[in-house]
């Protein structure tokens, strides 16, 4: 009752024009700067922390959050029109997100990614309000074997995503983990795979690895295209709402709330994030689904699970940030920052000291997301309209801004020269019909894994210790039957086209 009270006071306080017109301001430049391949969301909230100095700490601060809410859901734009996510969580989205533009459904697909990313955001603020000592006691119990556990149970959905060519898949992960070991090792900090260069010591980075696979690649890919006179047009349907019936919405609703379950217990996890989350919740749709085979070509769940999932870590990862002190990603390491300079300290005693400031951030939050709605779905038709610029125009732009935004990153030339070598790797894949999506997962997961197995066994002493939690034997034991179960599927899938053949030639 008294959270109630806290936040209808919050309300009170925020609704005014002054409130809402910087909000809706931070939310639109997080959508341009979630929307840009090589731009962030943490990038624009470390542009905008220097801006709320002379703001109040309630007001700096919900102006963070819509930066942070506006950037995530942004991400969306770019990689269903062009294939290139904007932000490192709408990796997944492009998978069946462009698939749906080529065929004339943009609208469509930008329609879905609205409103479940609302949706998404709208369960993680709830449980945000009223949940979040609770959920934040839980997330203090997840040790390293913990941790180790999810990223194994992650790294094994490659069996999944190769469902159907299991060895090109696995060929695929496997040069992902390569290359995520590339640099100073964690924990003992030995240099591997450097040859002897000083820029690979702190390996390669996120962001600039997926713009090279992704944006990259895409640009080698239409420029082949353009050169061979194949540039293919795309007729677009015309776009009504969101694009997508009631009905069509009603048959997600299941899927959205399994991906808001998984997003909101990801984001809880400090250090593993929206890129994680979306990738899992997509791999989770496609084994639920009664069409697996539909995943990759234009499948609407697939968006449906990667922008709910994506968008529900964001309130997720605030609960460790406002409850314990602990960054829950990138972002909120940067908004951690925010509250030092306005002299609050993030933890328990923000709740005690400072509580004006928490429920205004949670009453931001709702208003935050209801503004990205309303400014998306103004925005569908002027986003679709990017498909019509000529490509030998859109691409070079595009490659410039790939360029800034990797050098941005860490101030380093070396990320410009690594989304080349990346976009090379990915436009490679394409020519040999390798799919990307267990590279990605293999590298993003790759590191994390490793880390999280060496600190287990600095504290347990031994693996063998690991069985002993039983958080961990849930996750390693169902990762162990999905990897059996995608090969025994695989090994029938054999057998029938064998058996196909045989008829066919007797």
């Amino acid at each position: 009752m008294n959270a109630l009270i806290s936040l209808g006071n919050a309300y009170a306080r925020i609704f005014t024009p002054s409130s809402l017109l910087l909000m809706a301001a931070g939310v639109i430049v997080g959508i341009i700067f979630g929307s840009i391949p090589g731009l962030s969301a943490s990038m624009a909230v470390a542009l905008f922390l220097p801006l709320t100095f002379s703001m109040s700490p309630s007001m700096g601060m919900n102006m963070l959050v819509a930066v942070y809410i506006g950037g995530i859901s942004g991400g969306l734009i770019s990689a269903i029109l062009l294939n290139m996510p904007g932000t490192a969580s709408s990796i997944a989205t492009c998978f069946d997100g462009h698939p749906m533009a080529k065929n004339g459904e943009a609208g469509k697909a930008l329609g879905y990614g609205i409103v479940f990313s609302f949706l998404g955001s709208v369960f993680s603020f709830i449980v945000l309000t009223f949940c979040a000592p609770l959920l934040a006691d839980i997330a203090l119990k997840f040790t390293p074997a913990e941790n180790f556990g999810i990223s194994f149970f992650a790294l094994t959905m490659v069996a999944v995503l190769a469902s159907g060519s299991m060895l090109k898949g696995v060929l695929a992960g496997m040069l992902g983990l390569i290359f995520s070991l590339v640099g100073m090792a964690p924990i003992d900090g030995t240099a591997r795979f450097t040859f002897g260069s000083s820029s690979l010591m702190a390996g390669y980075d996120t962001l600039p690895t997926l713009i090279g696979i992704f944006a990259i690649s895409e640009i080698l890919i239409t420029a082949e295209s353009m050169g061979h006179g194949k540039m293919e047009t795309i007729k677009m349907k015309p776009i009504k709402g969101f694009g997508f019936t009631w009905k069509e919405f009603v048959y997600q609703i299941p899927n959205a709330i399994r991906s808001a379950l998984i997003g909101t217990g990801i984001g809880i996890l400090p250090g593993i994030g929206g890129s994680t989350s979306g990738m899992l919740a997509y791999v989770t749709a496609k084994n639920m689904s009664k069409h697996p085979e539909e995943f990759g070509k234009g499948c609407p769940d697939g968006i449906v699970a990667t922008e709910t999932a994506n968008n529900a870590t964001i309130g997720g990862a605030m609960i460790p940030l406002l409850v314990l002190g602990i960054p829950g990603d990138g972002v909120t390491a940067m908004m951690l920052g925010g509250f030092l300079i306005h002299g609050l300290s993030a933890g328990p005693l923000l709740f005690v000291k400072n509580a004006d400031v928490v429920y205004g951030i949670f009453a931001a939050c709702m208003i935050c997301i209801t503004l990205m709605l309303l400014i998306e779905f103004f925005g569908i038709k002027v986003f679709v309209q990017l498909l019509k610029i000529p490509k030998h125009i859109l691409m070079p732009l595009i490659l410039v801004l790939c360029c800034v935004g990797a050098y941005a990153t860490n101030n380093r030339i070396f990320d410009v020269q690594s989304i080349l070598l990346f976009g090379l790797v990915g436009y490679l894949y394409h020519k040999f019909r390798l799919p990307t999506t267990p590279f990605v997962l293999c590298f993003l997961i790759g590191k994390m894994l490793e880390t999280y197995l060496r600190r287990g066994i600095m504290q347990y002493k031994s693996f063998g210790a690991f069985f002993q939690r039983p958080i961990f034997d849930a996750f390693f034991f169902v990762a162990i039957g999905v990897v059996v179960w995608s090969v025994y599927k695989e090994y029938k899938m054999y057998l029938i086209k064998k058996a196909g053949k045989a008829t066919e030639q007797s």
